[in-house]
């Protein structure tokens, strides 16, 4: 009846960062930062969690002799995303 929900995407920030990049495919850190409220340290480290787990890739390059930071959903993310979507509605469409 109730389906897993996976542990990566159950954290409110990871999910928040995921539900940002699988409409805009990819964000700035700083973007990110923004529309989450986070702070920079939380925001890095949750965004190391979602790239260790092969959801999001993570480009480092320098601009205007600033650093910036790009965060890119992947196809796993992509798929990962919508099964926790798929399943988080088991839990909220129960028949009484």
């Amino acid at each position: 009846m109730f389906k897993d929900l996976d542990p990566i995407l159950h954290s409110q920030l990871r999910l928040a960062v995921m539900s940002l990049l699988i409409s805009v495919k990819e964000a700035e850190f700083t973007f990110i930062k923004e529309k989450t409220n986070a702070s920079a340290g939380n925001i890095s480290v949750q965004i190391n969690k979602l790239k260790d787990a092969g959801y999001i890739n993570v480009l480092k390059q320098f601009k205007d002799n600033y650093p910036q930071t790009i965060c890119k959903i992947t196809p796993l993310g992509i798929k990962a995303f919508e099964e926790y979507v798929k399943n988080l509605q088991t839990y909220l469409s129960i028949k009484k």
